[in-house]
């Protein structure tokens, strides 16, 4: 039998609660959709389903496993049993083949098809019964919802009638309102009238009785016995004090013929209750009753003694504060306790406030500075320098505290005048103190170094005689006069360099600090103009002097070379002094026209400097090579390059070749330790210049067979090698050529040509192949033929040539030493 097809059951939710408000929806039928199964699908367990409906399905899965079929267990009476089925099936969420499939268990015959208990027929039956029953359902929410919503419409027009009578009531109450208001602001213009008017009537009536009142009081000043109780009470002093104010007043406009007894008696009797008032406050001061010296200085406000009341007041405040050493610190607890309190007691706490600070600086402060400064005015500068830039740090540091009080308006220039009164007669003539402190102090540091070497210093000549001399020794590169001794000393020293650096510095801390802003460029000018006066002048261009002096000349046998070390220490001294001109006087002259002068007059010393560094080290270079023709001439043989037994030469290279190495060896080490910069290779570069030429006059000197030949070329190759610790690539190259040169003394005759035509001396002149051919021993035997291509253009000239050009030697002390060595013929 094939399978039935199931037919699927439209499933109609019954409708939820409508929103307040909303609109009834019409009912819309949809179509029932077909849905087929597959006969094939294996049957679904029994859904859980929660509650009752759980329990019912579990029990008809037992009926079937028991193979009973029958009637579901009954529904309770109160509810048809096909609408509690129904109600029951619908559970939340709602799935429609949920629905069905639960419909489909619940049915007797309906949980399994193709078996023996499966019966289409009554599943088909109990689905057109359900769908009738879910019509019914549909059918009964239906009318509910339709009468909910007639009742609904029904209530919103009650309510929208109702709003509408409260509005009306609303706008009667309003009426009712705007008409009291009206009301009451007319009431209220009467009553203003009338109190206007009763003022008027009030005040002359009050004027009389205080008159009436005065003139009794007047009265009993006329007769001479005061009866009122007000004179005679203590108690009411306030009050006394405020009618003999008035009398006061009322007096001084009587005439003086008529009413002086009684104008002198009201007087007296002012003074005397302004004195009691202020000795009252007094009192109350001692006992610290803020409220009774408040009330106090209210009356007293309008008395002429209310000043010496606040002098009172000023006075006691001050007694017991300065118990301490430190003033300072003692006067700024005591105006931040005043500053606590002065508001509770005057009514313009400012003054007060201003008149205390003035007090303190006038009267504590002047004199303390005045003990301190004026002990060593006269007899010590630096301690009298150092007390007055500490004194006038702790005012200003003091003033600083006090800018946080209200003082009134303008308190930054009420300060500063406290200040300037005090330090006044101090600072006129602050910078002369300072720069003759400054020049004896120096004076001293460099004496007294001086005398620890037992070296009495020399003067150095100025004038026409001097320029000239100065000139021509630029011009001649010689030295003018006797030869120093110096025993190695350079007579420069970092420890005096430091001390009057140190000294400058707090020279410029204190000018920063106690100059007047306008004449602040012009007094850091002066002390650095004592600074290039004593460290730069009086020591280092001294030391300089006296350096080129005790330079040697370069005949000299033995002679020690400290020259570099001059200018090793001399450039060490120039970094601290460019040091401290950057960091300590440039923030003090940058926006100045003062400016231009200090760089102009750096410049104008650095040149100077220059010079003579540039003199000596030229100078220094030549007594070097000198040392070397002593060496040679001294170490060097005739017979070393042209030996009686060729055949038993046993030296690898001559021995003033070995002595002349270790003697460069060493001045380049020493080179290198006393320069830096560019400055290292330049020097270094002359030096060798005037190395190669020194060896190549000397090699011209001799006659060289062939073994003696070897042994040149042996020498030139250890000075080659001497030559690669200068690290420069010229001089390599000039030892290079010569190596090769050298060459020309052992080749074979007939070899000359081809050697002569190589990479190295193609280029040469050929005379200068010819002075070496012509040092050969065999040279008369030689056919020397002008003719041979040996010539060029001439390109080594600069290595060969009598005069070599001047090095440049800049950037000596950092980018600042930017001049040149004079290198004259050799």
């Amino acid at each position: 039998m094939p399978p039935v097809p199931m037919v699927a059951v439209v499933a109609v939710m019954p409708p939820g609660p409508m929103a307040a408000g909303e609109e009834p929806r019409p009912r819309r039928d949809r179509p029932a959709q077909p849905h087929f199964r597959r006969a094939e699908a294996a049957p679904r367990p029994p859904l859980l389903l929660p509650g009752r409906g759980t329990q019912w399905a579990a029990a008809a899965g037992r009926r079937r496993r028991r193979g009973a079929e029958g009637p579901p267990p009954s529904f309770p009476p109160s509810l048809p049993a096909a609408m509690a089925t129904t109600a029951e099936l619908f559970e939340e969420p709602f799935v429609a083949d949920e629905y069905i499939e639960r419909l489909a268990w619940r049915t007797p015959g309906g949980g399994s098809r193709g078996g023996e208990a499966f019966d289409p027929k009554r599943l088909l039956e109990e689905f057109v019964n359900h769908i009738q029953e879910l019509q019914v359902m549909d059918e009964r929410i239906q009318r509910k919802v339709e009468k909910l919503e007639q009742q609904c419409q029904k209530e919103a027009k009650e309510f929208a009638k109702k709003v509408q009578e409260l509005q009306k009531s609303n706008q009667v109450a309003f009426q009712h309102f705007q008409e009291l208001d009206e009301h009451i602001s007319y009431v209220a213009t009467k009553v203003c009238h009338l109190g206007d008017q009763l003022e008027g009537v009030n005040t002359p009536r009050q004027r009389a009785v205080e008159a009436q009142k005065l003139m009794k009081y007047f009265n009993e000043f006329l007769d001479g016995e005061l009866k009122s109780d007000v004179f005679t009470n203590s108690e009411k002093i306030k009050e006394a004090a405020d009618i003999i104010q008035k009398l006061h007043l009322i007096a001084q406009e009587l005439p003086f013929d008529r009413f002086s007894e009684v104008k002198s008696k009201i007087a007296s009797k002012y003074h005397d209750l302004e004195c009691q008032l202020i000795q009252e406050f007094t009192s109350a001061q001692r006992r610290g009753e803020i409220s009774r010296m408040r009330e106090v200085a209210a009356v007293l406000l309008h008395f002429k003694g209310y000043s010496h009341c606040v002098d009172v007041y000023i006075k006691q405040c001050q007694e017991g504060a300065f118990l301490r050493n430190d003033v300072f610190e003692d006067a700024a607890i005591l105006c931040q306790r005043v500053n606590k309190q002065v508001g509770e007691i005057f009514s313009n706490p400012e003054t007060v406030l201003a008149k205390l600070i003035q007090n303190i600086f006038e009267v504590k402060l002047q004199s303390y500075v005045k003990d301190q400064l004026e002990e060593h005015r006269k007899s010590d500068a630096e301690q009298y320098l150092k007390n007055l830039y500490d004194l006038y740090t702790r005012t200003t540091n003091l003033s600083s505290k006090l800018m946080e009080f209200n003082l009134g308006t303008d308190k930054q220039t009420f300060l500063s005048k406290l200040i300037k009164a005090i330090f006044i007669s101090y600072l006129e003539n602050y910078i002369e103190v300072e720069i003759g402190y400054l020049k004896s102090r120096s004076a001293m540091i460099l004496q007294r170094y001086y005398d620890s070497k037992n070296h009495q210093k020399r003067s150095i000549g100025t004038g026409g005689i001097q320029d000239l001399k100065e000139r021509l020794r630029q011009r001649t590169n010689l030295p003018l006069g006797p030869s120093i001794d110096t025993h190695g000393e350079t007579f420069l020293s970092q420890e005096v360099v430091v001390n009057l650096l140190q000294e400058t510095k707090q020279a410029f801390e204190r000018c920063h600090r106690l100059s007047d802003p306008s004449d602040l460029p012009k007094n850091a000018f002066r002390i650095f103009s004592m600074l290039v006066e004593f460290l730069c002048t009086e020591h280092i261009d001294y030391a300089l002097e006296t350096g080129l002096a005790g330079i040697p000349s370069s005949d000299s046998k033995n002679a020690n070379l400290y020259f570099l070390d001059v200018v090793h220490q001399a450039n060490t001294i120039f970094h601290l002094f460019d040091k401290q001109f950057n960091d300590h006087l440039m923030p003090l002259i940058s926006s100045s026209p003062k400016l231009s002068e200090c760089l102009q007059k750096k410049k104008d010393i650095i040149e100077q400097m220059e010079v003579k560094l540039d003199m000596g080290i030229d100078r220094t270079l030549n007594c070097m090579i000198g040392q070397m023709k002593h060496i040679l001439a001294a170490e060097q043989k005739k017979t070393d390059f042209k030996p009686e037994d060729e055949n038993n030469v046993l030296i690898q290279y001559t021995n003033a070749c070995v002595k002349v190495c270790g003697y460069v060896r060493k001045q380049v080490e020493k080179i290198r330790n006393s320069m830096d910069g560019k400055n290292v290779d330049t020097v270094l570069m002359e030096f060798g210049v005037r190395f190669h030429r020194l060896i190549y006059e000397h090699l011209q000197q001799y006659s060289y067979s062939c073994m003696g030949g070897m042994l040149a070329i042996c020498d030139v190759a250890e000075y080659r090698k001497c030559a690669k610790d200068f690290k420069i690539a010229l001089v390599l190259q000039l030892f290079d050529t010569l190596h090769a040169l050298c060459n020309l003394l052992v080749v074979a005759p007939d070899n000359l040509k081809q050697v002569c035509s190589g990479e190295q001396l193609a280029n040469l002149d050929k005379n200068i192949l010819h002075s070496f051919v012509q040092l050969r021993v065999d040279y008369s035997g030689l056919l020397w033929k002008p003719g041979w291509n040996c010539s060029g253009a001439n390109p080594c000239k600069h290595v060969l040539s009598s005069t070599v050009g001047s090095a440049h030697f800049g950037n000596f002390f950092v980018s600042h030493f930017q001049s040149s060595i004079s290198i004259h013929s050799l």
